[in-house]
């Protein structure tokens, strides 16, 4: 409504009694009146406020009406007000056409008319308030131009991570079934093996050593298909921040020297050797179970990536840190590579094809975070990668 927009009128005059007169005759309630006795006066206001309109009187002491006209239009915030002079000299003086000259839009003679007055500051009023109400609307326009720019941004940001999303799922979809596809078809084969033998009553498919034989094969194949689902149940837990984090007290050194007794199958089924430096323990409190799962999915990488060279380990601590480190040999991981691979469904491109989800590394870093720690690589194409877990002591 613009009604709502409050108009401030500025009059200036000498004599305090016309200022009364004037203000008496133009005040409203939605209109704000302001008075001046002197053009430096008046110049203050022009400073402080926007105003409407200005009714100024010519013949002033020390700076007259004209001169502050002049001075209103050479400056920016006040060069585009209505100017009204009011005079009582005579008509003879010919002050209209200077006042016009002085930028005025009109010229009233003392004594002034009661509706002419009245009339001129409703039209200029009325104009400063469709202005004004122009400029809102311009000004809306643009916050909704602007709004709007912004919301198409937020939906084609939204619309490339769900196609993202989408391609991950898909991605993610044909990696497990692969994935889960090698574990199970190994069991499916040994079981219609096993159904051949007994339908042929062929008990020399079932002596001692070769019930070991297949119990080892059958214990490989399940513990690969539990670790996919621990992996995909970690994922979970994290997206749900629901990974859970049970710290105790316990010795770094020993738990990644008995980890390493466990790995013996895996490392001569990589053709290759681990070197452990743990001289002394390094104790505090971490989750045992999730730190434990971190050195396995850096280790396993180390087999997998390791080209059957010589692995490292290090456990040590330095300042208020526990470290890990896992050195290999291999393939090397560039540097545009090295933080992707800390990604979901990652795995670095090697020759050959890689068994896995690509989630190990992603699921590690969510745990060392989850201890206040950090996990970092070091690694150049061709000369291995070293992985250091660094864990608050």
């Amino acid at each position: 409504m613009l009604s709502n927009i409050q108009a401030k009128l500025l009059i200036v005059d000498d004599l305090p009694e016309n200022l009364l007169a004037l203000e008496a005759l133009i005040k409203r309630e939605d209109r704000m009146v302001y008075k001046a006795l002197s053009a430096d006066e008046a110049l203050s206001l022009l400073l402080q406020h926007e105003f409407a309109m200005a009714i100024l009187d010519v013949q002033m002491p020390g700076m007259n009406g004209f001169e502050l006209a002049e001075m209103m239009r050479g400056t920016e915030k006040t060069k585009n007000i209505p100017i009204v002079f009011v005079s009582a000299a005579g008509r003879e003086l010919n002050y209209a056409f200077k006042g016009y000259e002085s930028g005025a839009v009109d010229f009233l003679h003392k004594p002034l008319d009661i509706h002419a007055v009245k009339s001129k500051v409703n039209v200029f009023v009325d104009l400063y308030r469709q202005s004004k109400a122009m400029k809102q609307q311009v000004e809306a326009l643009e916050r909704s131009r602007r709004e709007q720019e912004a919301l198409l941004k937020q939906l084609q940001s939204t619309q490339l991570e769900l196609e993202q999303a989408v391609r991950m799922r898909d991605d993610f979809m044909s990696i497990v079934a692969h994935e889960v596809r090698t574990p199970l078809n190994g069991l499916i084969l040994e079981t219609q093996l096993r159904k051949m033998h007994l339908a042929r009553d062929n008990a020399a498919a079932f002596t001692l050593d070769k019930m070991h034989a297949m119990v080892d094969r059958d214990e490989r194949q399940i513990k690969s298909l539990i670790r996919l689902i621990e992996d995909m149940l970690d994922v979970s837990r994290i997206r749900t921040g629901k990974l859970s984090i049970r710290p105790s007290r316990f010795d770094l050194s020993a738990l990644v020297r008995n980890l390493l007794q466990n790995f013996a199958p895996q490392i001569d089924a990589a053709e290759s050797s681990v070197t452990l430096d743990a001289e002394t323990p390094v104790e505090g409190n971490w989750d045992e179970f999730r730190i434990e799962q971190v050195i396995s999915n850096l280790l396993t990488n180390a087999l997998r990536y390791g080209a059957k060279s010589p692995i490292a380990v290090k456990v040590y601590s330095e300042g208020d840190q526990a470290r890990v480190e896992v050195r290999d040999q291999g393939i090397g991981i560039g540097e545009e590579n090295q933080k992707r691979i800390f990604q979901q469904f990652e795995r670095v491109t090697a020759k050959h094809a890689v068994a896995g989800l690509g989630l190990g590394l992603f699921i590690s870093e969510q745990i060392v975070t989850a201890h206040g720690g950090t996990i970092t690589v070091e690694s150049r194409i061709g000369e291995g990668a070293l992985f250091r877990v660094c864990l608050p002591l």
